[in-house]
């Protein structure tokens, strides 16, 4: 159940006013996990681990390269960085999916490549669950994952989407009054600062009087370099942004042994950069940007690049950065097939029967910051529902735009993707 109501004269909702808010929160940092797996009940309903996972992180990861390959092709995102967490949007769009019904349902599922796989909301629900165990369980890197489900206190939603949100998305719960809007900003804003350890302090400015659920979802990451760069090699040297500009950055340098390739067809260098432990940093610096987004960031997965890698000494070269990064992404999932659940015919009667809801809006923060012990993401994404001879090291500087993914190792399933074009930004 939900924390106790609180008294307050009674303000009716409408199906006019109804609005559903679902904020999918990424944070790549994270302390521990709150939740372990003992409660994981192996439901006979629900497919194996063996049998859903590979389909479910393909399906993750072909949404990922879709979403990413859609804000690239933003004009306000010429020019910019590009960085977002692909598991945060699809937990939380995977997550809402469960109080969706009909043609709404069927295309939320198709949009995250769900539907196209043959996986069940059961599949995806269970894949959710166990995935979410193994990374936070059999790691030494520092992550943690969850969702939080803020419901207003005149709002009923049906038991078994709030089951299915605790079992699966491991969801904390809170009541809260929306009519005071600016207290229910500083109790959403407060949980997200505290499940981002501080990286994202004012997620949200304002709130509609008219939401009436916040559904969050939360991933934080922090890795340390298995390799570290040494500080002493840190110096100031030119970012190349283009051809006419560019930028002094703090370039790192380590030289080791890391696994590497060279894509000929697509004149672009590959660099995987491990952390402690499970999860990995995949770099890729082509000699034409333009080229590598328009004809092969996709065609050619990375995990494909991954197979070719060979490990040979190189003398790697990184600039030292913090961005961040910010998104509307209703027009984007709308172009990928998810309308129905922004207009009028959203069928959300999983959630509730007795209010009309939608989504108004679907926004996402995210923030990088890479130095010479390793990496920190973090993330917040807001639906408002409203060779063995001898060579010398091969040399890869980072001083031109280059594209930045971080993976777990085994399942290579896609935690964050970007695309950095001024480490300065």
């Amino acid at each position: 159940m939900f924390c106790q109501q609180k008294t307050r004269p009674n303000r009716k909702v409408t199906m006019m006013r109804a609005v559903l808010c679902v904020w999918i929160l990424s944070a790549p940092i994270c302390m521990g996990r709150r939740h372990s797996g003992t409660d994981h009940d192996h439901d006979p309903a629900h497919p194996s681990n063996t049998s859903s996972l590979p389909l479910f992180n393909k399906a993750n990861n072909k949404f990922a390269c879709s979403l990413f390959m859609k804000l690239l092709a933003q004009p306000e995102s010429e020019g910019k960085n590009v960085f977002f967490s692909p598991r945060s949007v699809s937990m939380a769009l995977s997550a809402l999916a469960t109080g969706a019904k009909g043609n709404t349902h069927q295309q939320i599922f198709s949009g995250l490549f769900y539907e196209k796989l043959g996986l069940t909301q059961k599949h995806v629900d269970q894949s959710f669950h166990d995935s979410l165990v193994f990374e936070n369980e059999t790691s030494h890197d520092v992550i943690d994952e969850g969702t939080a489900v803020f419901v207003d206190d005149n709002f009923k939603v049906k038991p078994e989407f709030e089951e299915s949100l605790k079992k699966f998305y491991f969801a904390d719960e809170f009541n809260v009054d929306f009519a005071k809007s600016e207290e229910a900003v500083n109790e959403i804003n407060k949980y997200v600062n505290e499940k981002t350890h501080g990286k994202i302090d004012q997620f949200l400015t304002s709130l509609s009087r008219d939401t009436i659920m916040y559904l969050l979802s939360f991933i934080y990451f922090k890795g340390q370099w298995k390799t570290a760069f040494i500080p002493e090699n840190t110096k100031e040297e030119p970012f190349f942004v283009n051809a006419t500009h560019q930028v002094p950055v703090q370039m790192m340098n380590v030289i080791d042994d890391f696994d590497t390739h060279y894509v000929d067809n697509i004149s672009t260098s590959v660099l995987r950069l491990p952390f402690s432990d499970s999860f990995s940093m995949l770099l890729l610096l082509p000699e034409n940007m333009a080229k590598l987004e328009k004809e092969a960031l996709c065609q050619h997965s990375f995990t494909e690049c991954l197979q070719k890698t060979t490990t040979k000494e190189c003398d790697v070269s990184l600039p030292k950065f913090s961005i961040k990064t910010e998104y509307k992404l209703a027009p984007v999932l709308s172009e990928m097939g998810m309308t129905e659940m922004f207009g009028p015919r959203a069928n959300f009667t999983g959630i509730s029967e007795s209010e009309k809801l939608l989504v108004s809006e679907v926004a996402h923060k995210a923030t990088l910051d890479v130095d010479e012990a390793g990496a920190t993401a973090t993330g917040a994404t807001g639906v408002i529902m409203t060779t063995t001879a001898f060579s010398p090291p091969i040399p890869l500087k980072f001083n031109r735009p280059f594209v930045v993914m971080i993976y777990e190792n085994d399942s290579k399933n896609l935690l964050f993707m970007g695309k950095i074009v001024n480490p300065t930004l």
